[in-house]
């Protein structure tokens, strides 16, 4: 595991330093993931679906949920005292292998995809950034979804390198360690490649143009670092099981990124998802001005009192859009402006920053903001509400 990930980050850490006296033990975090995450993983794909109206499975949101698991599987690895927590370790671990495991043989599938993509580069012949999580299979057809986003697939990679790193054994034959290779040339020229990136609708104005995203880049040049000379069979692998990967790529999409930075995109003055890439997970900017500057302009502009909105004019679930129209036109994005959907998730983004750069104020005031947002379910445990909308009648 990179030495990042090493250092602390535990939500115990976080009540510690906003003086809670209150800590949780892991077998409380073991219950809670249990009743909020691995409830909800199919038996049969190891996929979470979005809702439980629905089977679609996002690519990215499966890897956030199964990073949880993987982190308290990693808790536990440090307390294997007890024959309990043995148990338990290997539980969390088999399923994260679970979910990493269906997502890869969801992209498998479309292997023919990904290998005209590196010829083409066309947002035709993308991998599918969903995929149903009872079938495995396709959940929208090529054209009924912005599924050029590299971004996800730059994410999948990154957390594959990371946890074969840790000791998980996802990948099991020579066939597997051949595609995930094509998946690295899948992404590697991500520094050039214009893609729906992670709000899936490309630009601002969205009419469904892709445009090169920051976070896409970013993303895709951390997945390049994780991947490179990594040994997909582990302690027993050898020469044939070893990714390659070509330090021209990374040293493009870097270069690509410190001149896009701190813009998020030509249409886009700055974004939320630019957290995840200048700090945890991607840790992808090692200048600490830019990343300062950067993060500087997220805060100032998107932050509210419930979370921080996406980017500046996004008209997602506010009361004045249409939501039967997958497009806007240009004049109506003026519409949305100060009406913005406040998201709590990425006060946990700061509250992860913090605790990486040891800053002791950022986490304590992030986690008091965050506490403010907090509900709880019928059974008493503590969630997060995915957004905050201004109400239909303001």
């Amino acid at each position: 595991m990179s030495t990042k990930l090493q250092r602390r980050a535990s939500v115990a850490g976080v009540r510690n330093r906003t003086g809670d006296s209150t800590e949780m033990t892991l077998d409380d975090y073991y219950h809670m993931v249990a009743k909020t995450i691995l409830c909800n993983q199919n038996p049969l794909t190891g996929l979470f679906s979005a809702g439980k109206d629905t089977d679609h499975a996002w690519v990215r949101d499966n890897v956030y949920a199964i990073m949880a698991v993987w982190g308290l599987s990693l808790s536990y690895k440090k307390h294997l005292d007890q024959m309990e927590n043995w148990t338990k370790c290997y539980e969390l671990e088999q399923s994260v292998v679970k979910t990493m495991r269906g997502l890869l043989i969801c992209m498998m599938k479309q292997v023919k995809k990904v290998e005209k993509f590196k010829s083409t580069l066309s947002r035709d012949d993308a991998l599918h950034a969903k995929y149903s999580s009872v079938t495995g299979n396709t959940a929208v057809g090529d054209n009924e979804w912005g599924h050029l986003q590299l971004d996800a697939t730059s994410l999948y990679l990154l957390m594959l390198g990371e946890m074969t790193s840790s000791g998980l054994y996802i990948v099991y034959t020579l066939d597997e360690v051949d595609f995930v290779q094509n998946l690295v040339f899948y992404i590697e020229q991500s520094y050039m490649i214009p893609d729906y990136g992670i709000w899936e609708r490309g630009d601002k104005t969205n009419h469904g143009y892709p445009e090169l995203n920051s976070s896409s880049v970013g993303m895709a040049k951390a997945a390049l670092e994780a991947m490179n000379e990594l040994d997909l069979f582990g302690s027993n692998g050898g020469p044939r099981s070893i990714i390659h990967v070509s330090s021209d790529y990374i040293y493009w999409c870097y270069s690509v990124l410190k001149s896009m930075l701190p813009r998020e995109s030509f249409s886009k003055e700055t974004d939320a998802s630019l957290l995840s890439i200048i700090s945890y997970p991607a840790f992808s900017i090692e200048d600490l001005d830019l990343v300062t500057e950067t993060k500087t302009g997220v805060i100032s502009k998107l932050q509210g009192r419930y979370g921080l909105s996406r980017f500046l004019r996004d008209g997602h679930k506010t009361p004045v859009e249409n939501a039967s129209r997958l497009h806007y036109d240009p004049h109506e994005l003026k519409r949305f402006e100060r009406i913005e959907c406040e998201w709590p998730l990425f006060f946990c983004y700061l509250i992860l920053d913090g605790l990486f750069h040891e800053n002791d104020n950022q986490v304590a005031l992030y986690y008091g903001l965050l506490e403010e947002c907090i509900i709880k379910d019928p059974e008493g445990v503590q969630i997060i509400p995915e957004l905050y909308a201004v109400p239909g009648d303001r």
